[in-house]
């Protein structure tokens, strides 16, 4: 019996221009950030702080009807030096979820025909990835040759 334990590497980094789900962002948008903690493995930095990342703009979802809220999905990241593969796949982001607070007094008005419907017009919240918040992406180390290995193309 094999036992294989993978190692992950979290990288902290935040957003240098913020973006928002209601201003000019469409998708395949490509996204800047920076690493902002220094990334270790046994006492060695593997990832410097202010290292330049990437990320792309996978999908955008409107926000909608009765409290749901917009998301952006970002994808693609890439840090220099590391294999892509390696990283975390995607991050989604949701804006202000009003749907549990919408939909019970959508119910309650339901036996006064016309009133059930006026919750239709509140609308979820957008979103906004700002410098202040930190996103965690994960980096693997050897996924890839894992991968490679359990596909039997490796010797």
């Amino acid at each position: 019996m094999i036992i294989r334990i993978q190692i992950i590497f979290p990288i902290k980094i935040s957003i240098i221009k913020p973006i928002e789900s209601e201003k000019d962002i469409y998708e395949g948008q490509i996204i800047k950030f920076k690493v902002v903690q220094n990334v270790f493995n046994d006492r060695k930095i593997i990832i410097k702080r202010g290292t330049p990342c990437i990320a792309r703009v996978e999908t955008i979802i409107t926000n909608g009807m009765n409290g749901i809220p917009a998301s952006i999905i970002l994808g693609n990241f890439q840090i220099p030096e590391i294999d892509s593969d390696e990283l975390q796949c995607e991050y989604e982001k949701f804006g202000l979820d009003l749907s549990l607070l919408v939909f019970p007094i959508k119910w309650l008005l339901t036996p006064l025909p016309p009133t059930g419907s006026l919750t239709n017009f509140i609308k979820g919240g957008h979103v906004k990835i700002t410098q202040d918040q930190i996103i965690t992406i994960n980096y693997y180390p050897n996924l890839k040759q894992r991968k490679e290995i359990n596909a039997g193309n490796v010797n």
